[in-house]
């Protein structure tokens, strides 16, 4: 008996330094100067990247975050999103405005601009896009008021293309909350994620979505699906859920850490990192079951993050750029 209970010793100690060792892999701080707010990151390769925010802010970096130049774009809305569906063809959205670029970012054009009559003279803003193969992709976010800083929410919207985002047509949803991420596997599987807990989900590539629930009424505001079962949504007040049915249940995940989430992000099946505010990263090594907080050297929030096997970038306010090395 002595044997086994020295022997568990042994082995919970090892896993407890693994798990620390994990918690601590090094994250560099840098940032960009007269950039604003950086909100969205996507990197092509472990060289080739953009970052984005206020103000229309796009830069871009080919020796790996070492140099960034700004790219022009006609837009001074908040960029929310950069997205590419491989190195040449990405899209980004920034506020009523949707872009595209064919030649791997060095240039953008803005899509052609779709029917907005069933918008009843208010105004989208997009927050989020994805697509789900070459020619299906969406774009998700909110109907605002005309008003400037009063404007409030009074629908929810998304667009759907079918010809690789040069027209675009409005899906009816089943709620008119304010969207604010979305996820796709595959061209038929797909979630979004909005305020008071909403979680929508597709089986038919976007033509009709159907309401999950998710346990929550807190706002989720990313998520982020590695297959047809096994998703992750975080939010406000460090509200983390974990789902390994396609969404049709969603367990919520206990931590110590309150701060509100922005950013989840899974690099493989096992390893994901969650950003948000005050510098917060957590590291999970364990299918997002347990959750390590990580040292961010800073206390800016976290808005944006990508992750790859081998490397992976934050992004947030005033400019900060945080490149992860293991």
């Amino acid at each position: 008996m002595f044997v086994w209970k020295k022997l568990f010793a042994f082995i919970f100690c090892i896993v407890f330094l693994v798990q620390i060792l994990f918690a601590q892999s090094a994250w560099n701080p840098n940032r960009i100067k007269d950039s604003g707010d950086l909100v969205a990151v996507f990197f092509t390769s472990s060289e080739r990247g953009f970052v984005a925010g206020d103000n229309g802010y796009l830069a871009l970096t080919d020796d790996g975050g070492r140099n960034w130049s700004r790219q022009a774009l006609n837009t001074k809305e908040e960029i929310s999103e950069i997205y590419f569906r491989n190195d040449d063809n990405g899209y980004l959205v920034a506020g009523k405005d949707m872009f595209l670029t064919r030649n791997g970012g060095r240039s953008w054009q803005k899509t052609l601009i779709f029917n907005t009559d069933g918008f009843k003279g208010n105004i989208p803003e997009f927050l989020s896009i994805r697509f789900a193969d070459k020619k299906l992709g969406f774009a998700i976010g909110s109907l605002l008021t005309k008003g400037g800083k009063d404007a409030r929410v009074v629908d929810s919207v998304v667009m759907r293309t079918n010809d690789g985002g040069e027209t675009w047509v409005r899906v009816t949803v089943p709620s008119k909350k304010e969207l604010f991420h979305l996820d796709f596997v595959k061209d038929s599987r797909g979630w979004i994620v909005g305020d008071d807990g909403l979680i929508l989900t597709t089986d038919d590539g976007g033509l009709n979505w159907r309401v999950q629930k998710s346990g929550t009424g807190k706002a989720l505001y990313n998520v982020d699906f590695r297959d047809s079962n096994n998703g992750f949504a975080v939010g406000e007040d460090g509200i983390i859920l974990r789902t390994e049915n396609g969404g049709e249940t969603w367990e919520t995940i206990k931590t110590s850490f309150p701060n509100t989430f922005l950013r989840v992000n899974f690099a493989d099946d096992k390893n994901g990192w969650i950003v948000g505010f005050g510098g917060t990263i957590l590291r999970s090594a364990d299918k997002g079951r347990t959750w390590l907080k990580q040292e961010s050297k800073t206390k800016d929030n976290l808005y944006g993050l990508f992750m790859s096997k081998k490397y992976g970038w934050a992004v947030g306010a005033k400019g900060s750029v945080i490149e992860y090395q293991k």
